[in-house]
């Protein structure tokens, strides 16, 4: 089977990251697709919904590069039922925090990987439960003044300065920094694409 190639359709560092330490090497291709018009949605039908929409964007972009894997992914925290993505300001990030001390949310990734120029697609959703800590309000603030929680789901990440602050997981770990490798091995498998055929 001749090695097809792999384009990651998202700006996310620790996405890059995840794919390049398990043996891959994406090209990235940020699909600039606008997040508009999905609101109502919970946080399995809106993460799928946007991770299609991405990876949908990029492989109409490669249509003639036929057989070029394209996968998009999006993470969304519910926590008690109400859906967060980016916080939209520090005081934002600031007060999500201070509510989420003791509590516990899910972290939802939605992955869609798309087939350009066949059209054909896999579609899955990921969750893994996050168990926050106790940060004091100090804590909050620095946190927050770094600029990291703006540029995460949820306003949180388990792989940088926030860190600390997140008392454990349950499930996979690649879900909340974005791609989960084991779904995204099911994808593959949807699509009749080994693991190898990529590396």
């Amino acid at each position: 089977m001749p090695r097809r190639d792999l384009v990651l359709a998202s700006a996310s560092p620790a996405r890059l990251g995840l794919l390049r330490a398990a043996g891959f090497s994406p090209e990235v291709q940020v699909s600039g697709e606008s997040e508009d018009g999905v609101d109502g949605l919970g946080a399995a039908e809106l993460s799928r919904t946007l991770a299609v929409r991405k990876a949908g964007a990029v492989a109409a972009r490669l249509a003639e590069r036929a057989g070029t894997l394209v996968l998009g992914c999006d993470s969304v925290l519910d926590i008690d039922g109400e859906v967060r993505g980016k916080p939209r300001s520090p005081a934002e990030a600031t007060a999500w925090w201070r509510g989420y001390r003791r509590r516990t949310g899910t972290l939802v990734t939605g992955h869609a990987l798309v087939e350009a120029g066949a059209g054909r697609q896999a579609v899955g959703v990921a969750a893994t439960t996050v168990r926050f800590g106790d940060p004091s309000d100090a804590e909050i603030d620095a946190l927050v003044a770094t600029g990291e929680p703006l540029a995460v789901a949820g306003g949180f990440t388990i792989d940088g300065r926030s860190g600390p602050f997140v008392a454990g997981i349950d499930g996979d770990h690649g879900t909340v920094l974005g791609l989960s490798l084991p779904l995204f091995r099911a994808l593959l498998a949807d699509l009749d694409v080994a693991v190898a055929d990529l590396w």
